[in-house]
């Protein structure tokens, strides 16, 4: 038998698995887990690790993660044959030379301090970009929008999709929601940042009054304050709720249970949500700005602008359609959302490895 050849994943950001980036890591560390891989021996970085070994057992090797580690004198310095840094914004790098997989989210960054390519932030990221070995996006917007603010060497490229995080549906009988659902209510998540867009839905509600509007994610930010005061100055405090922060039981609950999912994000490196919804068999309608449309294919509706007339006209149709083939429908989404599959993408990246270690 070969060698075993040493792949090190800088893993550390499954510390907060409440965040986009820590489920990414959670879920492509559990997808490989399912995999067999006897040429390659994967090492996971973690601060946690005998939580990850407690889980995963002897299927990986794991380091300790140190915030020294982030500090060029403090780097690993134990070389491996593979680095995949699994995204473009983490601190921690190898202080050896070795082969460097580079896995770009988004480079939503550049856009908005685009006009220093020398501004620490881009800088970090060219460091790793011009290292690279190869790279990976998960989203062909991803790739399309890294190809836009920077020159990407000239190393193999992939484009692999994220996974659905749903991977069960929870019991949510006892779940008890800290908001009214006794009238039919559409349903949104995710942060309160203003790339997410929640006005333009808020202002659609102005036009409908047999709905309520439900939105999850943390409000206690300054976009937060600004949403408040929208539903307060339109009269909609009776109509348009936020509940905060919610579990993974009480988010199934919303989307198990609203008449439609909708998501108006203006700008998106990939877009979970509406996979998890679709996983419902939910009508789900999103914005068609940068990756939503690779999100939802011909199953989705789709909003080109945001005017709130037009908003409803989508949405109404959209609902029309779906109650009048409902079956059909519904099975429509829930394929959809099938086709994003964590083992599958798993699959990819160990491919990816053993490409660039041949």
């Amino acid at each position: 038998m070969s060698q075993q050849k040493t792949v090190f994943l800088e893993t550390h950001n499954i510390n907060n698995r409440a965040t986009g980036l820590g489920t990414f890591n959670y879920e492509l560390i559990k997808g490989l887990s399912e995999l067999e891989f006897e040429n390659l021996k994967l090492t996971l970085n973690a601060t946690d690790t005998k939580l990850l070994e407690s889980e995963f057992g002897n299927k990986f090797n794991y380091n300790k993660y140190s915030n020294l580690s982030r500090m060029k004198f403090f780097r690993i310095r134990k070389k491996y044959d593979l680095w995949h840094s699994v995204n473009q914004n983490i601190k921690v790098e190898p202080f050896t030379k070795t082969k460097y997989l580079l896995t770009i989210h988004d480079v939503n960054f550049a856009e908005e301090i685009s006009s220093d390519i020398n501004h620490k932030r881009n800088k970090l990221f060219l460091e790793k970009l011009n290292k690279a070995t190869a790279v990976t996006y998960i989203s062909e917007f991803a790739k399309k929008q890294t190809h836009q603010y920077f020159d990407v060497p000239n190393v193999p490229e992939y484009v692999i999709h994220n996974g659905n995080p749903i991977t069960e549906f929870l019991d949510l009988s006892s779940y008890a929601p800290n908001v009214p659902t006794d009238k039919p209510f559409f349903y949104t998540i995710g942060d309160f940042i203003e790339r997410k867009n929640f006005e333009s839905i808020i202002n659609m509600m102005k036009l409908i009054k047999d709905y309520n509007l439900i939105i999850s994610g943390n409000n206690d930010k300054k976009y937060g304050e600004k949403i408040k005061q929208l539903i307060s100055d339109n009269g909609l405090t009776n109509q348009v709720f936020l509940t905060g922060k919610v579990t993974d039981q009480g988010k199934q609950f919303f989307m198990k249970n609203c008449t439609a999912f909708l998501f108006p994000s203006i700008r998106e490196g990939f877009g979970l949500p509406p996979i998890e919804a679709m996983s419902f068999g939910k009508p789900t309608f999103l914005s068609d700005k940068t990756s939503l449309p690779e999100i939802g294919g011909d199953a989705a509706k789709y909003w080109s602008d945001f005017d709130p007339e037009y908003m409803k006209t989508v949405l109404f149709d959209g609902l029309n359609s779906f109650e009048n083939n409902k079956a059909e429908k519904e099975s429509l989404f829930k394929q959809r959302a099938a086709s994003f599959n964590w083992k599958t993408a798993a699959a990819e990246y160990l491919k990816v490895y053993n490409e660039i270690l041949m």
